[in-house]
């Protein structure tokens, strides 16, 4: 998104796919451990089957991944 404020952080599920986080965020492991981010953008894992989660490697392609249809009040 061109001209969004720096300090401004969207999420978009991507329908049978991953989050996508734009903005300042920081993503912590279970022990509250910073993990390193390397881009503005990350996609992070909704599938459960990644191998570098909590980041998205498009393994929900392969195993199926299904989000539910948005429900009729949503539209």
């Amino acid at each position: 998104m061109r001209g969004q404020a720096d300090s401004e952080v969207t999420i978009v599920a991507c329908p049978d796919g991953p989050l996508l986080v734009r903005g300042p965020v920081e993503i912590v492991d279970t022990a509250g451990e910073p993990i390193e981010q390397r881009r503005r953008t990350i996609a992070l894992c909704r599938c459960g089957v990644s191998m570098i989660k909590p980041y998205c490697d498009g393994s929900h392609k392969l195993s199926g991944f299904r989000t539910d249809p948005p429900s009729p009040e949503a539209e």
